[in-house]
């Protein structure tokens, strides 16, 4: 039976209607005549807060609301890549179509295609007992064996009938023994995980090909990073570098609330990406939520569990996925004024107080695991979370409630970005809490003293930070020779290891070029003490021509990289072996 309620007042994209007695918390409803969609998220008796993904404007008092009984749920299925949705998954180009450049009120769209044929193979066999996650076959979507699965809330049944061939998503493929229809797709509520069989502990970084990420300040797999930075210090740049770099098989992007500008950037430059791993475009492993700061503030509180639902589909397929939420803090923003709609009692600086808790378990749906269901599949889920932080003042709630969840913290620096630092991470600043659990991969996949090297060039980084504040206030004259090396050698990191352009051969290091890099700058450090000792002066030593090899390393490229680093360790002694005449006057 259906419940029908009307609306006693609007407050924005918050309305109240009475006389929703039977509804649920999170049901679908459809408010008004023109039927628009909102979400159930408070109940008192038979009044029901709910929020409206689309603009209310000229509602009235009096008018009609609906429950559908449904929870707000995705479509998962083949056709998901390459798709550029908005917050509630409705596809921006079939909505373009009908509503032009804006989106108008009332506008629906299905998710997925009904009218693509897709090759369906079967995997399983009439009489087979299938269960919750099982794969029944497979679909090929561009370089992706894209599994399908049995939902995740079925009973364990043998399979009553299967069949091959080519489908739409919507067509039935088989049925279970207890009535169950299986097609391509199937929905999942996107405000409830989807079930893991096991999790597994975070062991192995995600390589992204940026030194300062992959060395010194590392990711897990199914780890979580936030990028915290005020505006113009390039997180949006930092995000989408990771998408077409990172070691991951999918990129969820879901950009929420960003300005139109930006998200038009993304979605200009994405399509025409190359994917550096097959040569084909980038979007062919990519799914984009587009929800800019002037569509409506209740779908951007969506988008971001829209995004990681679709993670969480491709993650039960056995696939590495990268999320990318920029920003989190256009998310809170969204939750602190349906918040104050409500009247709710606000906390520190107006967010609800449940701010905190929002965003963790966001983050807590990241991780790596054992996927439900056979055959055994491992996938995993990285969530990188961009933070706005007003005027780049980091101790504001939603900066300080991500860093109590998540492990890696890149904390952007708008000077380094002014400066055409890329990217402008702030070394002194950032940390990551995954480096203890790299050690068997690091003894496994690198050098013995690897995780030495890396301590060093942090210990030396520091150095160089307080040397320069002595520099500043009674100039480098005061300084020994040895610190002004300690210098020299700071400024080699920063620019010759830390710095990284985005175009060209250097824009993705693999760890053997990293490593090579940091222990020629640190070889470099090492010789130059020791000449210091033998009496050669620092001005000799500034002029040798060892310290522009050392700049030139980054810019070999990777395949020769190897045959160039062992001829600069063979040569680096002797430059430091030939004495200048200066030196021994």
């Amino acid at each position: 039976m259906a419940i029908t309620g009307g609306i006693i007042k609007i407050a924005g994209p918050a309305v109240i209607a009475r006389g929703m007695t039977g509804a649920r918390m999170y049901d679908i409803v459809r408010v008004g005549k023109e039927r628009l969609i909102g979400e159930i998220i408070r109940l008192d008796g038979d009044t029901a807060f709910i929020q409206v993904y689309e603009d209310t404007s000229g509602l009235y008092v009096g008018e009609p609301v609906e429950s559908t009984s449904l929870p707000l749920a995705v479509e998962l299925g083949p056709g998901l890549l390459f798709g550029i949705y908005d917050g509630i998954q409705r596809p921006l180009k079939d909505i373009r179509q009908q509503k032009g450049d804006f989106i108008e009120r009332g506008a629906t769209a299905v998710a997925l295609d009904r009218d693509k044929r897709w090759a369906f193979r079967p995997t399983v066999k009439v009489g087979d007992e299938v269960g919750p996650g099982d794969v029944i076959g497979e679909v090929q979507e561009f370089g992706f064996l894209h599994r399908i699965m049995v939902p995740p809330d079925a009973a364990r049944v043998p399979v009553k009938e299967i069949r091959g061939g080519e489908f739409g998503v919507t067509d039935v493929v088989g049925r279970l023994e207890d009535g169950r229809e299986l097609r391509l797709m199937h929905t999942w509520p996107v405000r409830f995980a989807r079930p893991l069989a096991r999790r597994l502990e975070p062991r192995e970084p995600l390589v992204t090909g940026q030194r300062i990420i992959d060395v010194l300040f590392p990711v897990a797999q199914g780890g979580t990073a936030s990028i915290p930075g005020p505006f113009g210090s390039g997180k949006t740049v930092m995000q989408q570098t990771l998408a077409k770099w990172a070691d991951a098989d999918v990129i969820v992007y879901v950009g929420c609330g960003e300005r139109g500008n930006e998200m038009t950037h993304v979605l200009d430059e994405f399509p025409e990406l190359e994917d550096p791993r097959t040569g084909r475009k980038l979007m062919e492993r990519t799914v984009i939520i587009a929800n800019t700061s002037n569509m409506p503030v209740a779908a951007r509180e969506a988008s971001v569990y829209t995004g990681i639902t679709m993670a969480e589909y491709w993650r039960d397929q056995g696939y590495k996925v990268a999320l990318m939420a920029d920003s989190t803090s256009r998310w809170a923003e969204a939750m602190r004024e349906i918040s104050s709609r409500l009247e709710e009692m606000p906390a520190e600086e107006g967010y609800p107080p449940y701010l905190s808790s929002r965003l963790a378990a966001f983050y807590e749906r990241a991780g790596r695991g054992v996927c439900r269901g056979q055959p055994e599949r491992r996938g995993s889920i990285t969530v990188i979370g961009a933070v706005s932080p007003p005027g780049g003042d980091l101790s504001e709630p939603v900066t300080q409630a991500t860093l109590r969840i998540t492990g890696t913290f890149w904390s952007l620096d708008a000077s380094l970005a002014h400066r055409r630092h890329f990217p402008a991470i702030h070394w002194l600043r950032s940390y990551s809490l995954y480096m203890s659990l790299f050690d068997r991969w690091y003894r496994e996949n690198l050098p013995a003293d690897y995780e030495q090297l890396r301590d060093r060039a942090l210990a030396l980084l520091q150095q160089e930070a307080e040397l320069q504040e002595i520099v500043q206030l009674v100039g480098p004259d005061a300084l020994q020779d040895d610190q002004r090396l300690v210098i020299e050698a700071g400024k080699m990191l920063r620019e010759d290891f830390l710095q990284q352009s985005a175009f060209g051969d250097d824009a993705f290091s693999p760890f053997p070029k990293s490593y090579g890099i940091l222990k020629a700058i640190l070889a470099f450090y090492d010789e130059g003490s020791a000449a210091l000792k033998r009496g050669m002066l620092m001005d000799d030593l500034l002029n040798l021509p060892a310290i522009e090899q050392v700049a030139r390393l980054k810019d070999v490229p990777k395949e020769q990289f190897e045959a160039h680093i062992t001829e600069f360790f063979r040569q680096l002694p002797q430059a430091f072996a030939v004495q200048p005449a200066s030196a021994g006057s």
